[in-house]
């Protein structure tokens, strides 16, 4: 059986969680890794077989979307060629975390597409939602990487078919410890305005990961540091709490390590709005911006911000068993009969 698993290279959260779901899936049958996108600043041991241009939403610096850059940098014409010439028809099964080239690709040749996401989940009737009405985000996510089948995680169980959060070994192994500093990643914002607030709040240690950094600096009371896996896990895991932007596998990663956090939704993202308001149910804080007119606010999270511990189970083997399984019943419908002993085989 050939799988060709496809991620969003949007953030760095998709290709994170990816690593371990392939590794687990290449006990099962073959894999070949696609990644699209150009947000991406993690390095990957993964093989990439397919890294392409794809459709990429471009961050800003002042807390959302760069509209402008975002449609300057994606063409059309080769988001249309790149679906046409991947050669989809050589696989069996495409598992799609948000990955928008394979997920047209396989629905303009037939080819089965699950969704393992939490985008997916985002549109489930029981799911959070923004307070504020939004149908053209509704509308992205809906359309944006379409699937025959989704296996969806989200913060909490908000439906019987909802997994848990994928947490990455080196997360579930890391010492979580308690070292008095705070995590800061906020990819939507300019290093400058984030120097501007947290030098304010000088009775704090921050380590601050920024897309934009080249090399280590210590400026007062904040270090910043150029975007790396083990450096960010290594601050995460032993610092006090976590100011982000709503990005789902950061917060899931700061809930099981039971950090106190500060989420900040992006501006005009859908996705993340919601998040924010699952966080919110869970008993946890979002503001709506970064900046100087939030000093106050932040100064009571750090006084009063409450601390929430989600213990995530490891579903990565159940979630994967189920994909596989889901696919051998769509081309075999007497699977589910043999299972139940209805039928032998000689």
């Amino acid at each position: 059986m050939r799988v060709l698993y496809a991620i969003q290279g949007t953030g760095n959260g998709h290709l994170s969680r990816s690593t371990d779901l392939i590794k687990k899936l290449e006990d099962y049958c073959e894999v070949d890794v696609l990644l699209s996108g150009t947000q991406v600043e993690l390095k990957t041991e993964l093989q990439i077989k397919y890294r392409l241009q794809g459709l990429s939403f471009i961050f800003g610096q002042r807390g959302g979307i760069d509209l402008f850059q975002t449609w300057k940098r994606n063409n059309v014409k080769t988001l249309i060629k790149e679906i046409r010439e991947l050669p989809i028809k050589r696989y069996d099964l495409v598992i799609n975390d948000f990955e928008p080239i394979s997920a047209w690709a396989a629905w303009i040749n037939g080819i089965p597409c699950y969704s393992v996401s939490n985008q997916c989940v985002t549109l489930h009737p029981s799911a959070p939602k923004a307070a504020k009405f939004d149908p053209i985000g509704k509308l992205i996510l809906r359309h944006y990487a379409p699937s025959s089948a989704n296996f969806g995680f989200h913060l909490d169980h908000y439906s019987s078919n909802i997994y848990d959060p994928v947490i990455r070994d080196e997360i579930r192994s890391a010492e979580n410890k308690n070292e008095g500093h705070y995590t800061v990643y906020l990819a939507a914002y300019s290093d400058e305005s984030i120097l501007k607030v947290l030098s304010r709040l000088s009775n704090q240690k921050w380590e601050v990961f920024s897309k934009r950094a080249k090399a280590t600096k210590i400026i007062g009371n904040v270090i910043i540091r150029p975007v790396g896996n083990k450096e960010f896990i290594k601050s995460l895991t032993s610092s006090k709490g976590i100011i982000c932007n709503s990005g789902f596998q950061t917060i899931t990663e700061a809930l099981f390590l039971g950090k106190k956090i500060l989420t900040i939704p992006m501006h005009a993202q859908y996705e993340q709005q919601c998040i924010a308001k699952a966080l919110e149910d869970l008993g946890g804080c979002t503001i709506k911006t970064f900046g100087m007119g939030s000093i106050k606010k932040i100064a009571d999270w750090l006084e009063n911000g409450p601390v929430i511990k989600m213990d995530y189970v490891d579903q990565r083997d159940q979630m994967l068993r189920d994909i596989l399984l889901n696919y051998v019943r769509s081309v075999d419908p007497y699977t589910e009969y043999l299972e139940r002993g209805q039928y032998s085989v000689a």
